[in-house]
């Protein structure tokens, strides 16, 4: 018998503090206590992989697959393991509350993170950073490529042609050129780790599951491109010969021409997917279950030319998802996926899924459009085996949904499935329980829903260029009104924890 759950979507930089910018300190834990308050079993979060200001500092465009995001490192968590002292933190800027500055952000955490580094090099711990630097054997390339990054400020094709092409002389010539900024390098990935294990225990500890986000493909510039070039479809002069993207869709009438180099998947197939391995197994030490983003990507994927300015002329290719999914369920004998099965979806997805058992998603947004009363993301249409969300990062929030993109017919094919007509300023909590009150094993709903915000706190609009992935929650998070509410609304439905079977108090 499957397990009825729920959870909230927040990403840590999200998180409010004095810093700028959420972090993997206090906030995070106080976040961990609210979601037991309201019988939450999971949170889920978005990549944790470091970003850049040339793609809008989107966590789905990194160039690791491996590494962690700096900035998240909690300053009082360094304050607490004597890596800063006090007055290191006694002139603190002043940052927004609302949105995350990150220029300024950055220019603050490169000095405390300095700090850190000078108390590591005066002997601090250096054992256990050797320890995590051994048990770790995607940290040399990486912590070299963003060295190497820094040193020619250009994509890897343009460096000299001796580390660009790996040659094992370079390579050690470089290492010990570098050494200190290797060693720096390492030492902020210690340190991002070692809170975020620290933050996964105290949260599995208290009941809660962490729930990760796996974008499926790599930035062209990366670590791992750069590392395993024979893995992707690239010409002899190392560009992408084709490139990711999706189909119209909803989002865009031309589609979107990501850019991400194609797996050669017949290398991948080659090498028994040991490369694919070791990511999930990466991946499976930081989180509890993994959301595949683009999921459809394993078994055909959209493959645009290299030189096209859309994804219109793209086609349609296969790729060995099953062989994939075979391995990995070889490796790992529980494989907690989920498949982002948005968009596109053929009967060799649904298949895929099905055989390997793997939840889908159902979006309530997209519920009420012109195919109601038969549409898939409609709750009387719900399989079990599903992950259902109000909205994702990737949407509006209901508030601002119904307030600013719902037409008259959405309007009102959500008034007939409530039986009544829903207010703009509780529209949120109708559609809340519209999610927990499904036969789907399990619900995700965004904080920005619980609290009810319109559409300036949404996180993302896929295809357009703006100002994301900047929203900040409120300096108290949730209030204790919400946290009762929610509480009640997932003791109702079921979907709170079987150690509890009351609706808990705050």
């Amino acid at each position: 018998m499957s397990i009825r759950k729920s959870g909230i979507l927040l990403h840590p930089t999200s998180l409010p503090g004095r810093f700028g910018i959420g972090d993997l300190g206090p906030a995070a834990y106080h976040f961990v206590d609210l979601l037991v308050h309201m019988g939450q079993q999971c949170w889920q979060v978005l990549p944790l992989s470091p970003t850049d200001a040339a793609h809008g500092h989107s966590p789905y465009h990194s160039t690791s697959a491996f590494a962690g995001e700096p900035l998240w490192i909690s300053p009082r968590k360094l304050l607490e393991q004597d890596w800063l002292e006090p007055a290191d933190l006694s002139a603190v800027p002043s940052f927004s509350a609302q949105q995350i500055d990150f220029p300024q952000v950055i220019a603050f955490k490169e000095t405390l993170l300095e700090k850190a580094f000078a108390r590591f090099e005066d002997g601090k711990q250096r054992a256990a950073v050797a320890r995590f630097a051994r048990r770790n054997a995607w940290l040399r390339d990486v912590a070299l490529f963003q060295v190497l990054e820094r040193q020619f400020g250009a994509p890897w094709p343009q460096w000299p042609s001796p580390l660009r092409d790996r040659r094992p002389s370079a390579l050690e010539d470089a290492c010990h050129r570098f050494r200190l900024e290797l060693r720096r390098a390492v030492f902020r990935q210690y340190l991002f780790f070692d809170q975020w294990r620290t933050l996964k225990r105290y949260a599995n500890r208290r009941g809660v599951h962490i729930i990760g986000d796996l974008p499926i493909y790599l930035p062209f510039h990366s670590a791992d491109v750069w590392c395993h070039p024979e893995g992707y479809k690239l010409r002899d002069d190392r560009t992408p010969s084709a490139v990711s993207g999706v189909p119209p869709d909803y989002f865009s009438e031309t589609g979107q021409r990501w850019g991400h180099p194609l797996y050669d998947w017949r290398v991948h197939a080659q090498t028994g997917f040991q490369w694919w391995k070791r990511r999930i197994a990466h991946n499976l030490k930081q989180f509890d279950r993994i959301r595949i983003d683009h999921f459809r990507g394993w078994i055909a994927c959209w493959e645009v030319p290299a030189e096209a300015a859309t994804a219109v002329d793209g086609k349609w290719s296969p790729a060995p998802g099953v062989q994939l999914l075979e391995a990995l369920e070889r490796h790992f004998p529980c494989l907690p996926l989920i498949a982002e099965d948005l968009g596109t979806i053929d009967a060799d997805v649904r298949e895929a899924m099905a055989r390997f058992h793997l939840p889908g998603m159902r979006v309530l947004l997209f519920a009420f459009g012109d195919d109601f009363p038969h549409g898939a993301f409609l709750p009387h249409q719900y399989p079990r085996n599903t992950v259902v969300y109000t909205g994702t990062h990737d949407n509006n929030t209901v508030r601002g949904w119904y307030r600013t993109e719902a037409g008259a017919a959405e309007r009102a094919r959500l008034a007939q499935y409530l039986g009544r007509r829903p207010t703009q300023d509780a529209v949120h909590w109708d559609m809340i329980r519209l999610a927990l009150g499904s036969v789907a094993d399990t619900v995700v709903i965004p904080l920005q829903d619980i609290l009810g915000l319109d559409e300036t706190a949404r996180m993302n609009h896929p295809g357009r260029a703006g100002r994301h992935w900047r929203w900040r929650a409120p300096p108290d998070l949730l209030p204790p009104d919400v946290v009762r509410r929610m509480a009640a609304l997932t003791h109702t439905y079921g979907r709170f924890p079987a150690r509890e079977q009351r609706a808990a108090s705050y």
